[in-house]
């Protein structure tokens, strides 16, 4: 009778099929549905710098520079999307900075 109910609570093996576990466990924080996507151009408000997220992990936002770089870590709750507005308008400003260094004679 013992093997029966050893044989019971076997776990079935998964034939290489990969399941999602979505429990909630102790000491895991659940995921957020606002979180940022990887690839998303976001700034991190404490550091004051933009990046791309790259990845999520123990409680952390990954994120790297735009053109390359060493990765920083973040706080979720201080990592923002950058809106489309401010992703267009970044490149007329440092246009516009550069023609202003220009006119006054600086080297860039």
């Amino acid at each position: 009778m013992n093997s029966e109910k050893q044989q019971e609570a076997a776990p079935l093996p998964s034939r290489g099929r990969k399941t999602t576990d979505t429990t909630p466990r102790p000491g895991r924080p659940e995921p957020e549905a606002s979180r940022l996507p990887v690839g998303e151009l976001a700034h991190d408000v404490r550091q004051e710098r933009r990046g791309i997220v790259m990845d999520h992990q123990d409680g952390f936002v990954w994120l790297r520079p735009e053109n390359g770089g060493t990765e920083w870590t973040a706080l979720p709750g201080d990592v923002q999307p950058l809106n489309v507005r401010e992703r267009a308008e970044e490149p007329m400003r440092t246009r516009v900075a550069r023609a202003n260094a220009r006119s006054r004679g600086e080297v860039l």
